[in-house]
């Protein structure tokens, strides 16, 4: 977990077992991890997404001496994908080393020692990511310390079967719940209390002689307006009181906030490579009038005015219903959401009047074919679009380029390369790699549609659990090879192109493709490359036709019908592919997009 935000897990668990009349209290311990390592060192760890280092740094102490890897061979084997910790092999390897055998037992025996568990009947562990290990190895010393206390475990990495499989292999664990817990989880204490039987709470597993125990789950929650706002008092008094924040009167930190669950996309066509939402995929959405009293009531109580909305994709009708009150009230807000790519100018516009200063669209490739082949539903002139109107109207755009899918062709890559060197004015991808496999990613579930050679749990896993965890039934990532996959030298150039683009944004001054506008005139300027600077001046049916194209993606059909030209369509489609090899035009088959972006900002 980023220790600069609080857990929305444990504060919507703590609110529902609260409004269930049960007194609870949450301990957000990767604060107290942070505080003993150091933060920067452990923001190296936290925002790793790849070898397990953060489950294999608690892995002895989570399973003693079934620790498959006592000796730190990890390190060695897989030192490959360790190099985002900055320093030399050897250095790296003996931090983690000392980080292991000292940092994590002195912490938990710090957790152990430092919290009234005597007063505590259930102590629950939502594990996501990488939090695995470290919630079993406190469970362990508790079972150890305090053997009356129920230990509950839940969240993602306990969805589907491998909660089921963790349960049956590891005793720390008492019983755990199955999916979304907001019904589940006051169902279980409320039986706790009363002394009933684990059999009738629904959407759990636990051990009965000897067999593990699998309730069916009620429903999802459906009305989410019903939920609580989440409680995040106890993390920010703990984070202060460890000096991971300071004691201000203004909170900058990023509160995490749920306006819905599932995906609409995702339910009518589940993007290829995406295991998110593994059971429950439905889409669910707060009201406008909830989020926004929402809103208020958590910038009120935190002093904070950012919020990391948590949905995988944004509600559409918030266009309609939330966004223009937000505007209207000029809220002080900044608001984070995951959308989908298709969006237009007047929706990114307006999403800006609104507060929302960054997003994570699913642009993923600049491939319209790749797209196709990801079902991702958009063209890739619809991502250039998104980019453009999100650079003019100050929007952060989080994306990633990926590869690496079922029936693409290497020209859809050397298309890609030769692309992008036109794009340096827009937002480049945080990251560019070939996409992992995810349990639930339909490349996972459809074992018909798409053939894999070779499917294997993570490498790193089975340096992390013991041999009597079913790696196949706990894994979320898996290592694999593709029927008819194209080499690694095919990305090659589009790897390289990306990381050009992403160089030239590190500077102070980063790259612009800009135009002035007038009747019938348009004057562009392009500093997208240092040392080439230069400008174009088009003029009368030249400059009409290229602001045709500004908005939005269109055709040569749909610009002579706009502006009423004698020129016939075929026509129209030279002088776009003029303006494409002089680099101000993106075209996508039939599509055009002009890639200039207005100089005059704020309309």
């Amino acid at each position: 977990m980023d220790p600069h935000r609080p857990s929305i897990q444990l504060g919507l668990l703590k609110a529902i077992a609260t409004r269930y009349g049960f007194p609870a209290r949450t301990y957000h311990a990767y604060l107290d991890f942070a505080a003993a390592i150091g933060i920067d060192y452990y923001k190296l760890l936290c925002r790793h997404r790849g070898t397990l280092v953060g489950d294999w740094l608690f892995s002895l102490e989570a399973f003693g001496d079934k620790a498959p890897d006592p000796d730190g061979h990890m390190l060695d084997e897989l030192a490959d994908s360790l190099s985002y910790l900055g320093t030399a092999q050897e250095e790296i390897k003996e931090r983690l080393l000392r980080t292991r055998g000292s940092d994590v037992p002195r912490y938990l025996d710090a957790l152990v020692a430092g919290f009234p568990w005597k007063d505590a009947a259930v102590a629950g562990f939502s594990s996501t990511f990488q939090q695995s290990a470290a919630s079993f190895a406190l469970a362990r010393r508790l079972k150890r310390c305090h053997p009356e206390i129920m230990t509950v475990f839940g969240g993602a990495n306990f969805d589907d079967e491998m909660g089921p499989e963790l349960v049956r292999a590891l005793d720390c664990i008492d019983v755990a719940v199955i999916g979304e817990g907001d019904k589940a989880f006051p169902d279980l204490l409320s039986t706790l209390a009363a002394g009933g039987s684990l059999d009738r709470v629904p959407g759990v597993a636990c051990r009965r002689g000897g067999q593990v125990m699998v309730t069916a789950p009620r429903p999802p929650a459906d009305q989410l307006d019903d939920l609580p706002a989440p409680d995040y008092d106890e993390y920010f008094q703990h984070a202060e009181d460890l000096g991971v924040l300071p004691r201000v009167g203004h909170r900058n930190v990023w509160l995490p906030i749920e306006t819905a669950r599932g995906c609409w996309w995702g339910a009518k066509h589940h993007c290829t490579f995406c295991g998110l939402n593994g059971t429950t995929m439905r889409f669910r959405s707060k009201s406008p009038e909830r989020v926004l009293d929402e809103l208020a009531g958590q910038a009120r109580r935190y002093r904070s005015f950012r919020f990391e909305a948590v949905d995988n994709i944004l509600d559409t009708t918030y266009f309609a219903r939330l966004f223009p009150v937000l505007a209207e009230n000029e809220t002080g807000y900044e608001i984070f959401y995951e959308v989908k790519a298709n969006l237009s100018r007047e929706q990114l516009r307006l999403m800006a009047q609104a507060g929302v200063t960054q997003i994570q669209p699913g642009i993923e490739s600049l491939s319209s074919n790749v797209l196709r082949l990801m079902r991702k539903g958009a063209r890739a002139v619809q991502n250039v679009n998104l980019l453009r109107w999100a650079r003019y109207y100050g929007i952060h755009v989080d994306w990633n380029l990926l590869w690496g899918f079922p029936g693409e062709t290497e020209q859809d890559y050397a298309d890609q390369a030769a692309v992008i060197p036109r794009l340096r004015h827009l937002q480049p991808p945080g990251n560019s790699a070939r996409i992992w496999l995810e349990r639930f990613s339909p490349v996972f579930t459809e074992q018909d549609t798409f053939r894999l050679r070779r499917r294997t749990p993570e490498r790193s896993y089975r340096y992390v659990y013991p041999a009597s965890v079913d790696l196949e039934r706990v894994a979320y990532f898996f290592d694999y090879e593709l029927d008819g996959g194209l080499p690694d030298s095919t990305y090659t150039a589009v790897r390289l192109a990306a990381a050009d683009w992403s160089s030239a944004w590190l500077d102070g001054s980063r790259p612009a493709l800009k135009y002035w506008p007038a009747p019938h005139f348009v004057q562009i300027y392009d500093e997208r490359r240092p040392g080439r600077e230069g400008s174009y001046t088009l003029e009368d049916t030249l400059a009409d036709l290229y602001l045709a194209c500004i908005s939005r993606p269109t055709t040569a059909a749909a610009v002579r019908r706009s502006l009423n030209l004698r020129l016939p369509a075929e026509g129209i489609q030279e002088v776009f592919g003029e303006f494409e090899r002089q680099g101000l035009m993106f075209v996508d088959g039939q599509f055009v997009l002009a890639l200039a972006v207005p100089a005059v900002t704020g309309r």
